[in-house]
């Protein structure tokens, strides 16, 4: 794996990171039980996906 796929994964993995911290967020203040349930399926999805970026290196 080349330098530059190696920061292309690197800055995926900050995204998913990132995104998944959002949620988290808005499942910790959301009253609503759809949109808490929404966010925590959102949080799952993303560390999903930084789980497979993770994989790749």
């Amino acid at each position: 794996m080349s330098s530059k796929e190696l920061l292309y994964i690197e800055d995926a993995l900050g995204h998913a990171e990132y995104l998944a911290k959002q949620c988290q967020d808005a499942v910790n203040t959301l009253q609503d039980p759809q949109l808490k349930a929404q966010a925590q399926q959102w949080v799952d999805k993303n560390r999903q996906i930084f789980g497979k970026f993770y994989a790749l290196v």
